[in-house]
């Protein structure tokens, strides 16, 4: 009766889907590449593998597991494991508080470029000032942040099995076709530069697959290390309460160990593609130079080489926003409902109630966010060195503190205080077969935790 009411995934491809449209969100479209380009191409790729297949597992499994065990959100699930352990699931809760105002407004940008192209003005967003322009206005990009949340409100107003499982059934196919369709298409450019060489799409992606270590010693790799670390909170959704949101919809005989590997993989090789996507292309009427300019990659870079591309650019460019945009509501709508089901488990709340209060606070902070490239506007150096307005601020509190003490205190739970064993057993409740399972043991008590607390150091200028 209480999962009822808490409604439930109608079977294993459902969560998979739900959970791999989560996963698959902007950190995989821009933040993947923009990081293989810098950190060296293949030797990133190989680092991030081997981390996916063994970190990002380990955590990845403790939260749905935790999630499907407890049948609660982030910020009961915690608690009901073990009493004194009430305080992580607060941490797991705000994260997803914090970051859904500016996860929206960046969906906004989504919005506004998606319209753009659709509408024929491609080569006006490939103007240096279009960008600027936008973010700086005072209504414009509050207009197109409210569209993009509605969106994500709307789904999950609607339920799980009626709202996200429906949607992500529906936008994850579309999804994969299209970021297939221009990856293939990126593969195939072809340019002539100034000295009269043909550069080619097929060139960008050695550049992009071929491990490069020129000039990588022990310390330029340990930031590799770092990097891939920190780009698998993003492209799993771990340490975001919102895994174990997910999990307690998850049905007791769903066999949860392959929904997890189906999971990896599918995000995994759609992170690829993201590489596959933009890479090629940049590198053809960029080189190599264009290649890692981070977020400013998808929202000035890639419009200009739209534009350079001619009328098809118009065609391109509107398919890869809507795709953008597509990613963006799944991870959007995830991270809505790791607060709305916590507001539901906690306060006994009505969905739509639940869904109504988060939506009103999300636009009230993201308003603010808008704001702070304006009215609001101002600039702060952040422990990490980079400058930093309201969006960036929230970004950092939310990913690079209080996401990186949540996994290492999940760590600290299910490693030594619960015992490995508790997920282990949850995991294969129905007699599944736990491939990975000395893996889990020796990461969850002992390689995970140090990683982290490395990876929080670095993060707040420690080290």
């Amino acid at each position: 009766m209480e999962e009822k009411q808490r409604g439930s995934f109608g079977g294993a491809i459902g969560f998979v889907l739900a959970a791999a449209g989560s996963a698959v969100g902007l950190g995989n479209i821009w933040r993947f590449p923009y990081l293989a380009a810098r950190d060296g191409g293949g030797l990133f790729l190989v680092v991030y593998l081997v981390l996916a297949v063994t970190f990002g597992f380990t955590l990845l499994t403790a939260e749905i597991a935790i999630g499907r065990k407890t049948k609660q959100s982030p910020l009961t699930a915690y608690k009901k494991l073990s009493e004194k352990s009430g305080f992580i699931g607060v941490l797991a809760c705000l994260v997803p508080f914090m970051i859904m105002p500016y996860y929206s407004v960046i969906g906004g940008w989504v919005v506004k470029y998606f319209i753009a192209f659709l509408t024929g003005h491609g080569a006006d967003a490939a103007s240096d000032e279009y960008f600027g322009n936008f973010i700086t206005h005072q209504t414009e990009p509050i207009v197109m942040m409210v569209i993009f949340l509605l969106a994500c409100a709307v789904i999950i107003y609607m339920g799980v099995s009626g709202g996200i499982e429906k949607s992500s059934r529906i936008i994850m196919p579309i999804l994969l076709v299209l970021v297939i369709g221009i990856a293939i298409f990126s593969l195939t450019i072809k340019k002539t530069d100034d000295a009269g060489n043909v550069v080619t799409g097929l060139q960008g992606m050695k550049a992009y697959v071929v491990p490069s270590l020129e000039g990588v010693g022990i310390k330029e790799f340990f930031f590799v290390v770092t990097d891939a670390l920190g780009q698998l909170f993003f492209s799993l959704s771990i340490a975001m309460g919102i895994m174990i949101a997910y999990g307690s919809y998850v049905p007791d005989d769903a066999n949860l160990v392959k929904s997890i590997n189906q999971i990896e993989i599918f995000d995994t090789a759609v992170a690829f593609l993201a590489g596959v996507m933009i890479i090629p292309a940049v590198y053809v009427f960029n080189g190599t130079e264009g290649m890692t300019k981070g977020p400013s990659l998808m929202f000035v870079s890639l419009p200009k080489i739209f534009a350079e591309m001619g009328k098809v650019g118009d065609i391109i460019g509107t398919l890869f926003f809507a795709m953008v945009l597509f990613a963006a509501v799944t991870s959007g709508m995830s991270v809505l409902e790791a607060v709305v089901s916590s507001l539901i488990d906690k306060f006994n709340m009505a969905r739509r109630r639940a869904t109504v209060i988060e939506t009103i606070a999300a636009l009230i902070i993201g308003v603010i966010v808008c704001l702070g490239y304006n009215v609001l506007f101002f600039n702060i150096k952040l422990p990490n060195g980079s400058d930093a307005q309201i969006l960036d601020i929230l970004d950092y509190i939310s990913n690079f503190v209080l996401m990186p003490i949540v996994a290492i205190a999940t760590c600290i739970l299910v490693g030594w205080i619960l015992k490995p064993e508790t997920v282990i057993d949850e995991a294969t409740k129905n007699g599944e077969r736990f491939g990975r399972k000395g893996l889990f043991k020796v990461m969850i008590k002992y390689v995970a935790p140090v990683l982290l607390v490395i990876l929080f150091m670095i993060s707040v200028g420690i080290v």
